[in-house]
């Protein structure tokens, strides 16, 4: 028996945390560095904080090397100055360049960038120091040349390695988790329409016991009730919410940025690359997440609060965020001061 599509007035935990978050109300992470200024972070914390969402890690997709190191300066230059921005947003998420160039596991990242690790094998740890020692998610393509070399570099410097955005075979999945892979970003996405029946990159990531998950839980990018699937397979110690937020995210339907590329945002809150089918990021706030998951699978509330807040925290070594006191409806949270 379980206890879903039961959701509390009010509640009290600890602060959201959200490990994947490309953009915010209006604001692109991606674009221009020009973006990382005082003024505009706050407002984004501001506006997080609303929703119960007191954590949160920026996320620079695949680009030219040279933008995604003037990225993290522009970030380590913003929260080294400003020590409320700093515990609002400690590290950052680094989800690409090293993934397939394949259609269908590439996503929607720019083709011209990515690359294997082999081909740059000092960018992570130039944007290691361009970052200011912060980056706490490096997601990539395990089966790519070098990319076991960067595993290791990764876990010896207490980076979180993830894979995403993925073609690999199980096997290959098998030696990535021996030399210390942790994650998988957005299972179920940045994948292929179609794949063999049962022997697939998804699966063979469901079966590895040792591995975490991150979800989009919005419905689009996994239906719920193959998330209510997902969710049982890896567990819920081992689940993780993220929300792969666009600049759309606490704004609307219409048209937005994602880096170098246009993004339609649905009346159903949709993301699709304009001119592709495919999806690109997600309008999800942590908050609609929270409440999809406690009300679509075996997840109770208490339970999807927790993939949200202490889970993740705990995953990329932050300290717990203060506990926070919410009123709940279906159209998300509303932080009581």
């Amino acid at each position: 028996m379980t206890t879903q599509n039961i959701l509390p007035t009010t509640y009290t935990g600890p602060g959201l945390v959200d490990l994947q978050v490309n953009g915010y109300a209006g604001i692109d992470f991606n674009g221009a560095d020009d973006v990382f200024n005082p003024k505009t972070f706050h407002m984004i914390r501001e506006k997080m904080e609303k929703r119960g969402v007191l954590l949160s890690l920026p996320t620079f997709i695949t680009a030219s090397q040279e933008r995604l190191e003037a990225n993290c300066r522009a970030y380590a230059n913003l929260v080294t100055n400003d020590a409320k921005l700093a515990e609002a947003f400690p590290k950052l998420h680094i989800e690409g360049p090293f993934i397939s160039s394949v259609e269908g596991p590439r996503g929607a990242h720019p083709i011209e960038h990515a690359c294997d690790p082999a081909t740059a094998p000092d960018l992570m740890k130039r944007l290691q120091e361009a970052s200011g020692n912060r980056l706490g998610i490096v997601t990539l393509a395990p089966e790519l040349p070098g990319a076991l070399d960067l595993i290791a570099w990764c876990r010896e410097n207490d980076i979180v390695v993830s894979a995403g955005h993925t073609n690999a075979t199980a096997a290959e999945i098998r030696a990535a988790v021996e030399a210390g892979l942790v994650m998988s970003t957005h299972l179920g996405n940045g994948s292929h329409q179609m794949l063999p029946r049962m022997d697939n990159y998804i699966q063979a990531q469901l079966s590895e016991d040792g591995l975490y998950a991150s979800f989009i839980a919005d419905g689009h990018h996994v239906p719920f009730f193959a998330l209510k699937n997902f969710i049982r397979a890896k567990g819920f110690d081992r689940t993780v919410l993220v929300s792969d937020a666009i600049m759309a995210a606490d704004c609307g339907p219409g048209r937005y940025v994602l880096g170098d590329f246009e993004v339609e945002v649905s009346e159903a809150f949709r993301c699709t690359k304009v001119g592709h089918a495919g999806l690109a990021g997600s309008a999800l706030t942590m908050d609609m997440g929270v409440i999809y998951t406690a009300l679509h699978t075996d997840a109770d509330f208490e339970e999807a609060w927790a993939m949200a807040s202490t889970r993740p925290a705990k995953l990329v070594g932050l300290d717990l965020p203060v506990e926070v006191t919410v009123n709940v409806s279906e159209d998300g949270f509303q932080r009581v001061e």
